[in-house]
């Protein structure tokens, strides 16, 4: 596959553009993390909700209270996600969050019965894979910066420490879905699966290695300093992130083709929707979590 220079030059600037905005997002501060990742949680399920409904078409019937509500519902996850540093007006948003959560899981079941005509838990189905699949991603990133902060009293400028394990992820997703381009163009010939015939076997393998390379030494040396973690975790969590997040990106191809679209959404010019550019971290974000809960807290 020969690399075309036009839409290498469209995905790069609106990949700076985009780059700006989460960087800014991401370390600002505290608020600004949690006002991104909402507003990206928020569009994720838009998208999902929308290639559901190209998929099976009952779904595009279902009650506003169903439709809105389990996305408020997987926000109010998120909340209950957050430490005690983030309150509002003197209420704690993690406790808000809970209670929230717990109301609207009595409620949702109930309003499917009420307010539908016809009650399906096929439809009811779709929209809790959808709290598995987009807000139990978003709700454990909100912890990873968390767990950041308790592995690492250690505040560096004007910025917390926390935010440098969700920078390490979500570096391995750029890194990885880059030198996989690049390297694709270049050498790669063997198409990887049915579902991204795009994707080749030695562009994935050359995104994997690369990313566990680069990213890998960048969290061992320039990062592990805030971190009481040894220096081969930073391998293992690049790994795992390189890997689950190629998997991330074909689980999110076979939705796109189910739903016979090219493109989840169109919000960002040559690189597509919200579920687009971060289907690989919404896979990555669960394993790696467990991965710290498990073998680093």
């Amino acid at each position: 596959m020969a690399l075309n220079k036009q839409v290498f030059k469209q995905r790069a600037t609106t990949a700076i553009v985009f780059v700006v905005i989460m960087l800014a997002g991401l370390l600002i501060n505290q608020w600004t993390f949690f006002l991104l990742f909402s507003f990206i949680h928020f569009g994720c399920w838009m998208e999902y909700q929308k290639m559901v409904g190209l998929i099976d078409k009952e779904y595009t019937h279902i009650n506003p209270f169903h439709k809105y509500g389990v996305m408020i519902a997987g926000f109010c996850f998120m909340l209950w996600m957050l430490n005690g540093t983030y309150s509002f007006a003197g209420f704690q948003l993690q406790e808000l969050g809970w209670w929230a959560l717990v109301t609207f899981a009595l409620v949702l079941p109930m309003s499917e019965v009420l307010l539908s005509k016809k009650n399906n838990p096929r439809l009811m189905g779709y929209s809790f894979i959808g709290l598995l699949y987009i807000s139990l991603s978003w709700g454990l990133m909100m912890d990873l910066r968390n767990k950041g902060l308790y592995l690492s009293a250690v505040k560096t400028g004007w910025w917390d420490a926390g935010v440098f394990l969700p920078l390490i992820v979500i570096g391995c997703m750029w890194v990885n879905d880059t030198m996989a381009y690049l390297v694709g163009s270049l050498i790669g010939k063997t198409p990887l699966s049915k579902i991204s015939p795009k994707k080749t076997w030695e562009g994935t393998i050359g995104g994997i290695i690369l990313c566990i390379i680069i990213m890998g030494y960048v969290g061992s040396k320039f990062v592990d300093v805030s971190f009481p973690m040894q220096g081969y975790h930073w391998y293992i969590i690049a790994t795992v992130c390189a890997i689950t997040g190629t998997a991330g990106d074909l689980l999110e191809s076979k939705l796109k083709r189910m739903a016979d679209v090219k493109d989840s959404g169109s919000i960002m010019p040559g690189h597509g929707g919200f579920l687009d550019r971060f289907d690989s971290l919404i896979l990555a974000t669960p394993i790696v979590w467990l991965y710290i809960k498990l073998f680093v807290d």
